[in-house]
């Protein structure tokens, strides 16, 4: 709390504001503080709010301690000075005597007879104020459960009470019955009754969360997997992070660990490892240690038991240590409950808990899968395994290495791999064998596959370095072919890496990180990367040139480069004028090819022919050659180019429409991919253009799983922003789908890895992958949490200098989630810096969406009050469109001047203005013009009229004009086929008939 209250008004206005805050400590120690300055009031009414926001702060922050001391305090006041004790104050009062029960419960130090104690006090205080018993019969009932007492009188007593108004809710109570039948047994009625919680019909603070959380284990047993799947991920979300529902954690990471899901528990465990800390309930405490133990069993039963894992504070974990300081903890806890309680219940309790064995093999929970083998530490990847076995002497190696390379056979790479590994070994002694040649040419051929590796990691400048470094090593020992190969290379990876610089006269200086269209002159930079490919493509011809005599296959590795440079040239470009420039260059590659059999050179050569004719746009033509190739391929080979050859054929499929066929040919471009090392194939490619297949063919959910299959082969392979963005594109589409909860768990565990936590990635990847989730929280009407991170974000990106269209775009969306939640000052200080951002990169419709949704809101939650702050709003949208206009900027949907006239009708119809929204509406028909066939113009004309028609017949009486324009729009509407809009207006105009 910056500033202490100076008033009584600002201490309310101050307690309202910690009220919309998380609980936890933030929360707790502002309500500390608020406590304290209300007693320096004198007043007790304040004294009396302060107190029950910090008691709450205490009951739902799982500080069970202190609690009942506050609760102390709250009823000295009422014995003292029972009238300042509103209806609402005592019904809160009395409504506490549940919390304070529920707390000294949780504390094995408090003495059972000092439970029953205060039994009896809640029930004497009941009886004096003339209250229902039920209550204290659910408090009596709770605590023989605890206890471990037969519980059969006391449920009766309490279940087959009426309800009154102090009453727990109906979901917490619906939850209470579901258990009692649970601890009987009988998953099936359990379930029954816990029905409408599970659906969403009944909900409270902790509730359905709670209930989720025990119904996930019958569920399971039930063979209800589907639903189990998505109460998991929506339950965990609700209590993710949150101390008071620390034991609701512990039961989720016991379910994952019983379905197979191992590894994802060991992720939410490290999401909630500040619980181990912040949890001062023991009896939360020990539900969670006792949820964290089976978890930690079953992986280190699995052999995992050396893996680390996030634990107690101070100190590093592995799985196996930590378990036994967890199970060192719990038993502890559980013999301190039953010793208070003279029975061993919660030591049975957690025994049978910890003697469950695996419901399922395996469960698929999220859109992201991982096993324990995927959150081990990272570790180098195994060398490919080759089709034949390794030579098993060196100089063996060596020559069969440079047979493979020579053909441009993956198994090649397994073999340079092994040289690798035995030359680094400090007893290595190279083979005294001429075919194996001088060290010196062992080291160039390292290097080059080193930079060959490089360069399919987009490391550009580090494979024009290695391969440089390789054509020194060849020249020194003599092999004038390959160090010409080797120059070349590095010329072809330099183009690449070389940031394109524009032209003299414009500022030489590298486009920032992040930046787009807005951050560079787009042409210059076309125009720099075309004269730095075609200044690579000459010096490739100068090397060729310079090079007579060298051996055929290296000849046709020049020609291949040579068309690699105009190939650049033509994708960075577009020119049509270069596409013949890359095919002449293809046909030398394919002549000389054929001429010398080269069969390698041959097929990659009619791939790059299909390619440029792609590119060109000619998709029949590509096809055909794509066609007749992956023919070709499968009776002549080489087999290891018909993966590649799918996966373009599968490409330019998909550009000509036929979906189909391009799911056959990309699934068996993945099959055939399989047979060959990773190193050779893009099978994270293969995996994405496989899902937009699946995407035209309306196969959903087979194309989010081959979305998250890409970005995770991505992943392993280390190409990380690769990975992350294949991520970001499989939450955007699940959230258009509709799958909310699938969304949120892939990015709040893609947000949980280390280099995102550590700031390593990149941050405006990260807020993308932020904002998404921001949207996706929204959209499933978890407001606070989606405000909350949208005013993050617009905070952080008011930093982002060079790029504040995007700045513009999220202030106005954290705008419009400010004014939903009625923080107008806020929302207008937000929209604000998105109007700042916008006038140096114009967002028009975004912003204008933006402001007049603001107007929209403030009209419609205050009426007549809110109309001038509204009208504000409408003008800076107004300037907007003038600007826009201006420009000849044209929105998606309807104009901006149509929606801002639709807009001041609505507002000054909310408040109460209808002459002002009559004449507002009628400009918006008149800029929307005829309706015509299109279905979204017919909707919007038919709204603005039907709100025309209200305003105009029911605010200001005017039935016969009304009529006369609903009837005339209804005709109108149904003559072009617009029968659903017609009707509403239809509807209308009947209601108005009949004085409705």
């Amino acid at each position: 709390m910056q500033t202490a209250p100076q008033t009584t008004d600002e201490l309310y206005e101050a307690l309202r504001e910690n009220d919309r805050r998380p609980y936890g400590r933030t929360r707790t120690v502002t309500a500390e503080e608020l406590a304290e300055t209300a007693e320096l009031f004198g007043e007790p009414v304040p004294l009396i709010h302060a107190l029950l926001e910090l008691q709450e702060a205490y009951t739902y922050g799982s500080e069970p301690r202190k609690s009942p001391v506050v609760f102390a305090r709250l009823l000295n006041l009422f014995d003292e000075q029972p009238g300042v004790f509103d209806d609402r104050l005592r019904h809160q009062l009395f409504w506490r005597f549940k919390w304070v029960a529920n707390a000294l419960r949780s504390l094995p130090e408090v003495p059972l007879a000092s439970l029953r104690q205060w039994q009896t006090e809640m029930r004497d205080r009941y009886e004096k104020a003339g209250l229902e018993l039920q209550p204290y019969y659910g408090q009596a009932y709770q605590l023989a459960a605890h206890v471990g007492e037969d519980t059969a009188l006391a449920y009766e007593l309490w279940a087959g009470r009426t309800r009154s108004r102090l009453s727990d809710c109906e979901a917490c109570e619906t939850c209470e019955r579901a258990l009692y039948h649970l601890a009987a047994g009988d998953d099936e009625r359990a379930l029954r009754a816990w029905e409408p919680v599970l659906a969403g019909k009944e909900s409270c603070q902790e509730e359905p969360a709670r209930s989720v959380s025990y119904a996930l284990l019958p569920l399971v047993r039930a063979g209800r997997t589907d639903e189990v799947r998505r109460l998991h991920l929506a339950g965990y979300r609700g209590c993710r992070r949150n101390p008071s529902m620390a034991g609701e954690i512990g039961r989720h990471l016991e379910f994952c660990a019983l379905t197979g899901n191992e590894a994802r528990g060991l992720e939410l465990l490290a999401e909630n490892r500040t619980l181990f800390d912040e949890v001062d309930s023991p009896l939360s405490l020990l539900d969670l240690l006792t949820g964290v133990e089976v978890l930690l069993a079953r992986v280190e039963a699995l052999g995992h038991g050396e893996l680390p894992t996030a634990g107690f504070p101070g100190r590093s974990w592995t799985v196996a240590s930590l378990r036994a300081e967890v199970r060192r903890r719990a038993d502890d806890l559980a013999a301190r409950f039953d010793a208070r309680n003279g029975t061993t219940a919660h030591t049975d309790r957690r025994r049978t808990r910890l003697d469950r064995t695996p419901l399922l093999e395996s469960l698929e929970l999220t859109l992201r899968p991982r096993t324990l083998a995927d959150v081990a530490p990272a570790t180098a990847p195994a060398a490919p395994g080759p089709a034949e076995a390794l030579p098993g002497s060196p100089a063996e190696l060596i020559k069969r290495a440079r047979e493979l390379d020579e053909q441009g056979h993956p198994d090649a790479h397994a073999c340079w791999a092994r040289l690798r590994t035995l030359t680094t070994d400090p007893d290595y002694v190279h083979p005294d064998d001429p075919e194996a040649g001088p060290p010196a040419r062992l080291r160039a051929d390292l290097l080059e596959e080193e930079a060959t590796l490089a360069e399919r990691k987009d490391a550009h400048a580090e494979a024009a370095a290695l391969y440089g470094e390789a054509a020194g090593l060849y020249e020194d020992a003599e092999l004038a072919g390959h160090a010409v190969i080797a120059r070349a290379s590095a010329v072809l990876a330099g183009a690449q890496a070389v940031p394109p610089r524009a032209e003299a006269g414009d500022a030489e200086r590298a486009v920032p990180a992040g930046a787009g269209a807005e951050g560079a002159d787009p042409q210059a930079r076309t125009a720099a990367q075309v004269v730095v490919f075609s200044e690579a493509h000459a010096e490739l011809v100068r090397l060729h040139e310079q090079a007579p005599g060298i051996a055929p296959y290296l000849q046709a590795r020049l020609l291949r480069l040579r068309v690699s440079a105009h190939g650049l040239r033509l994708q960075a470009s577009g020119d049509s004028e270069h596409v013949a420039p890359v095919l002449a260059e293809v046909e030398l590659l394919f002549d000389f090819a054929t001429r010398h059999g080269l069969t390698g050179q041959i097929a990659a050569a009619r791939l790059l022919r299909a390619t440029t004719h792609g590119m060109a746009g000619d998709l029949p033509t590509a096809l055909a050659e794509a066609d007749g190739l992956v023919e070709v391929l499968r009776t002549d080979g080489p087999a290891w180019h018909l993966p590649r050859a799918l996966s373009l054929r599968g490409k330019i499929q998909l550009g000509l429409g036929d979906a189909e066929a391009a799911y056959a040919s990309l699934s068996e471009g993945v099959r055939r991919a399989a047979e060959w090392p990773a190193e050779s194939v893009d099978t994270p490619t293969l995996h994405g253009e496989l899902a937009q297949a699946c995407m035209g063919l309306g196969r959903t959910d087979e194309a989010l799983r081959h979305l998250t299959r890409s970005a995770e082969l991505e992943l392993r392979a280390g190409a990380r922003f690769d990975a992350f963005c294949t991520y970001s594109n499989a939450a955007q589409l699940s959230l258009d789908l509709g799958r909310i909860d699938d969304c949120i768990a892939l990015l709040d565990s893609l947000l949980l890895e280390p280099d995102v936590v550590d700031g390593e990635l990149d941050d405006r990847l990260v807020a993308q992958l932020r904002l998404t989730r921001a949207r996706a929280l929204r959209t499933g009407d978890d407001l606070k949490a989606a405000t909350a991170e949208f005013v993050a974000l617009a905070a952080e990106s008011a930093g982002w200098d060079d790029d504040p269209g995007s700045h513009a775009m999220i202030a106005a969306e954290t705008a419009i989630l400010l004014g939903e939640a009625g923080e107008f000052a806020k929302a207008r200080e937000v929209v604000d810096q998105a109007l700042a951002a916008h006038a140096r990169d114009p967002r028009y419709e975004q912003v204008s969406n933006a402001l007049r949704e603001l107007a929209r809101l403030r009209a419609q939650q205050h009426g007549p009050e809110g109309l001038t702050d509204a009208r504000a709003f409408l003008d800076d949208a107004g300037r907007v469109a003038d600007a826009a206009r201006t420009v000849g900027f044209k929105a998606h949907g309807r104009s901006l001047d149509t929606a801002l006239a639709y807009e001041h009708g609505r507002i000054n119809a909310y408040a109460g203005a209808y002459d002002e929204a009559l004449a507002a509406l009628d400009k918006a028909l008149g800029l929307l013009g005829e309706p015509g066939e299109d279905p979204h113009l017919a909707a919007e004309w038919a709204e603005c009229v039907r709100l025309a028609g209200v305003v105009e017949g029911v605010y200001l009486e005017r039935t016969a004009p009304a009529l006369a324009r609903i009837e005339a729009a209804a005709d109108r509407l149904t003559s072009l086929g617009h029968s659903e809009e017609a009707e509403s207006l239809t509807g209308l105009a009947e209601r108005l008939r009949d004085g409705e």
